[in-house]
């Protein structure tokens, strides 16, 4: 549970500091608005088509009598746009980062700055990083398709498919929310796809405790481009202190930063970080 309220520190700690750094918070806010109007843009043609589309999907019952026609095709047209929910909230990450790559690059960048220590580069060129990221996040995505179809299917189990299967989503909608948004940070460290994906799963409540209020706070119109510049400061923030690597300058300090979770009791008291948070236990 510790890890989960740590989590949550850590989305909070980055609202606070764009919030504290203007500058940054208006700079990260364009990508999420072009994605934005993209999005709504899809999401409003998929409720005026949704009807239409499982009626094509479903001709077999055209000759039911009524209420079974209508309740069938109501409840899957639900579910299609409940799925395309869901797909919208997993790659408008994905895409606004790809949109605003240089600006968030630029973002994580001065979270580092403005922490202390080593501020890493990829040293790639632009199109070389857009390719990477644009790679990544596709296999991201397919990843997260298979999971949504398995969800989609487990829907029609009654009572299950109620309540635990939108609680599942929500929680692999919150977990490669995250991965998401650290790859911006780690990527710029040189870790690759498969060595971020092990990193997460070795603190998948702090992850959660991240990504699901934020997939919460998305599902609301325009929260996600306001909350999208601190969503990739904590983020930052979150990287930082998963990845070993050289303390941060003597003297410096956070601004606003949570504690890393039941973890940060176990570390050697002989170096503490001076971040307060340090790295990720070992499994």
């Amino acid at each position: 549970m510790r890890d989960l309220a740590g989590g949550l520190r850590y989305l909070l700690a980055g609202q606070r500091w764009v919030m504290g750094h203007g500058r940054w918070l208006g700079f990260g806010l364009l990508p999420g608005l072009v994605s934005f109007a993209l999005y709504a843009g899809a999401l409003i043609g998929l409720g005026y088509g949704a009807d239409d589309l499982v009626a094509w999907a479903t001709p077999f019952a055209d000759g039911w009598s009524s209420p079974w026609l209508g309740l069938v095709r109501g409840f899957l047209t639900a579910l299609v746009f409940c799925l395309g929910l869901f797909l919208a909230v997993i790659t408008f990450t994905a895409v606004t980062l790809l949109i605003g790559q240089p600006f968030y690059e630029s973002l994580s960048e001065q979270v580092d700055r403005s922490e202390g220590g080593e501020v890493p580069r990829s040293g790639l060129p632009l199109w070389l990083e857009l390719w990477v990221s644009a790679r990544d996040s596709v296999k991201v995505l397919g990843r997260v398709l298979l999971y949504g179809i398995l969800l989609f299917a487990l829907g029609f189990i009654p009572v299950i498919g109620q309540t635990v299967v939108p609680v599942l989503g929500f929680c692999v909608s919150g977990y490669f929310l995250t991965q998401e948004l650290t790859a911006v940070a780690l990527q710029r460290r040189k870790v690759d796809l498969h060595a971020r994906l092990a990193l997460l799963r070795s603190r998948r409540m702090l992850v959660l405790g991240f990504g699901v209020p934020l997939v919460l706070a998305f599902l609301v119109p325009l929260v996600a481009v306001f909350l999208m510049p601190g969503a990739v400061a904590g983020a930052t923030l979150m990287a930082r202190d998963l990845m070993p690597g050289p303390a941060p300058q003597a003297g410096s300090e956070r601004e606003a930063g949570p504690e890393a979770g039941p973890e940060a009791e176990r570390r050697e008291p002989a170096a503490p970080p001076a971040n307060g948070f340090g790295p990720p236990p070992v499994y």
